[in-house]
């Protein structure tokens, strides 16, 4: 069995392991002069406002938030560079403030944003600290640290999100509950499309060979029922460890002899050896499929997702497996 331990799951930068260490520390500094400068004044920040501030480690949950809140909520999404990896993240003073301020925190949890738990912490002396609603999505769906964290691309994960967002904002602004109430409902309805193309897509490549360079689109990929191969590989790319001369191998022989319809890969993290295998499958006519961590901007989190499963969809449909 495949266990994402907590090394899996922390920062790693686009390069080894001494800019590892480099990025760590950087946060850690980060960090400490965040919250100097969050507690040296932020609280004039709070100023009677007419919107929920809201802040959601990430981008895609942030336009949950903004899908529901609409205008009544004021929404910071602290990783929402789709051009980076967003592991590399460093704390700033905007960031604290706002969590010292927030009275809806959204993050993704399973070990994927540990340092918003310590920015939690740090900033749990805020004015809003007692009326602050803390919102995980892994708490959600039962996944915890070991489990893969890319839960976004579960298709579990964003209704049990928008439900436990609708949920808070009614409690903290019982005024508009019925806004939130019906944007939910809207919202639920708006992820049909999405849930109708994995069903499509089932129907038609179950059991179909496909393998990643590291384990982003691992939930989708189990939705639609593919057989994902090279998991080991995709491991050690998202750990920023070396793979195995084995693991290397079996990867290369898959590209080279086309024993898989499509490589997926992620496009925010492109490490010498996920080039090398992208390079291989253009060479050997394996169609390859872009997948981000961090939604794009101009799309909401339902076109972005369709977006990526309209691309596999055509991969798939053109990644015909060689006869071995």
């Amino acid at each position: 069995m495949i266990t994402f331990t907590h090394a899996n799951c922390t920062p790693r930068p686009a390069t080894a392991g001494t800019r590892r260490g480099f990025a760590l520390a950087r946060f850690a500094a980060g960090l400490a002069l965040a919250l100097g400068t969050a507690f040296g004044g932020a609280s004039a920040a709070m100023a009677a406002s007419a919107t929920i501030p809201v802040v959601a480690a990430e981008n895609f949950y942030g336009d949950v938030v903004k899908q529901i809140g609409g205008n009544y909520v004021d929404v910071t999404s602290v990783l929402s560079n789709p051009d980076q990896d967003p592991h590399l993240f460093e704390a700033s003073p905007k960031t604290a403030r706002a969590l010292q301020n927030a009275r809806v925190v959204v993050y993704n949890g399973a070990d994927y944003d540990p340092w918003m738990t310590k920015l939690l912490g740090a900033t749990g002396g805020g004015k809003s600290a007692n009326n602050r609603t803390t919102i995980v999505a892994a708490d959600l769906v039962g996944k915890k640290a070991g489990d893969n964290p890319h839960l976004w691309y579960d298709p579990k994960t964003m209704p049990a999100v928008a439900r436990a967002v609708s949920a808070a904002l009614g409690a903290a602004d019982p005024a508009h509950k019925s806004v939130y109430d019906a944007n939910l409902a809207t919202f639920l309805a708006s992820l049909q499309p999405v849930d109708a193309k994995v069903a499509a897509l089932r129907a038609r490549y179950q059991g179909q060979p496909v393998t990643a360079t590291e384990p982003v689109f691992g939930y989708m990929s189990d939705a639609i029922g593919l057989d994902m191969r090279n998991l080991r590989f995709q491991l050690a790319t998202m750990n920023d460890t070396e793979a195995s001369a084995s693991d290397i191998a079996a990867f290369e022989r898959d590209l080279r002899e086309r024993r898989v319809r499509v490589l997926i890969y992620n496009s925010q993290a492109t490490e010498a050896l996920t080039r090398r295998m992208l390079a291989l499958a253009k060479q050997s006519k394996v169609p390859s499929v872009s997948v981000t961590e961090t939604q794009p901007a101009g799309v909401n989190f339902q076109q972005w997702m369709l977006a990526q499963l309209d691309s596999l969809d055509k991969a798939l449909a053109v990644g015909t497996p060689g006869q071995h």
